[in-house]
């Protein structure tokens, strides 16, 4: 099942990225059924940083002088509550020898972010000369409203048991984002990702793996002239549908920017953002009617090893209404006497 979202966790500029871990996980590649699809999804993160994450987000929303040579004894600290409604259009006639979809994420949510601790460092004056500086901070800051647009066009390729995919998708910068405010729905610039994905899938044995690796590329952010490096990001998934119905099993991630950033804006320098993530899944698949089915998946992720980047858990709890299964073909029998 892929699940699709716009962006409010932290990550690149001030340790906040386009991709959102965990955005595709287990039949990733699997084909799908033509025509419409809803996605609904709930969506719950909590992260934290230390001093490096806090200090950049402080520098981004301008609490920073930029004579100040400092260090922040802080933490920050953000959570989220986003709700998701995803269409999604499946063609029936093969492109390029494969099936072709179409889908456009909205979002509306809230995210709420804290930060506090002591600024302490050397102020640099006209001349040359430096004078210590020391400040304690405090701030705390809530946001509702809409998310980035996030459209994706995808094609997937099927052959028995193994399936292929490749999608591109990007980032409108619509939502709400002001660059001196601490909680964003947007991320305030363009992003274009693009990758590929495979998904194993048996289903006389129930056997299920997927994996999707995909790279970002990110724009200039007009507002703070900071352009994050390009992100690398594999999102992967295994399960076992213990019947036709019911699927367990792992979900996880891999997240590094590659590349470091940069723009006038940058002063915080590489800034290389790093997190994985790891954590169960549950999915049930059931009828609505003789052409609907339902799908319900609820999984959920720990966060570790992670670098200029707040890391914490997020779980999804998605549901989907999509065109059943075709049923097989009625078999004939030829009587003779």
């Amino acid at each position: 099942m892929i699940t699709f979202f716009s962006q409010c966790a932290l990550a690149d500029e001030s340790g906040v990225s386009f991709w959102v871990p965990g955005f595709f996980g287990s039949l990733a590649a699997a084909p799908q059924q033509p025509g419409w699809s809803l996605a609904n999804v709930y969506y719950h993160t909590s992260v934290s940083a230390g001093g490096d994450v806090a200090l950049a987000r402080e520098i981004q929303i301008g609490q920073v002088p930029a004579n100040l040579s400092a260090r922040l004894n802080a933490s920050v600290n953000a959570t989220g509550d986003l709700g998701f409604v995803i269409p999604t259009y499946v063609f029936a006639t093969p492109v390029l020898g494969g099936q072709a979809s179409v889908s456009l994420v909205s979002a509306y949510g809230v995210v709420s972010t804290s930060l506090a601790g002591q600024l302490a460092g050397s102020l640099t004056g006209p001349g040359g000369g430096s004078i210590p500086f020391m400040r304690n901070d405090s701030f705390s800051d809530t946001t509702w409203g809409f998310g980035d647009l996030v459209p994706q066009f995808a094609l997937r390729w099927n052959a028995g048991v193994n399936n292929y995919m490749a999608y591109i998708t990007g980032d409108i910068p619509v939502g709400a984002y002001q660059s001196d405010r601490l909680s964003n729905l947007g991320i305030g610039h363009g992003a274009i990702d693009a990758g590929g994905g495979y998904t194993y899938f048996n289903p006389e044995t129930g056997h299920e793996f997927s994996g999707v690796l995909g790279f970002t590329y990110n724009f200039i952010n007009p507002s703070t002239q900071y352009q994050s490096g390009v992100d690398l990001h594999f999102d992967w998934g295994a399960s076992q549908f213990l019947t036709k119905q019911v699927q367990v099993g792992l979900v996880g991630y891999a997240y590094q920017e590659i590349g470091c950033d940069s723009g006038s804006g940058d002063r915080v320098g590489c800034f290389q953002s790093r997190v994985f993530g790891i954590g169960p899944q549950f999915g049930y698949v059931f009828p609505l009617s003789q052409t609907l089915q339902g799908y319900i998946n609820l999984k959920g992720y720990a966060e570790f090893a992670a670098s200029d980047r707040p890391s914490g858990w997020n779980t999804w709890l998605t549901f989907v209404v999509s065109p059943a299964a075709a049923p097989p073909p009625a078999t004939s029998r030829m009587v003779t006497k």
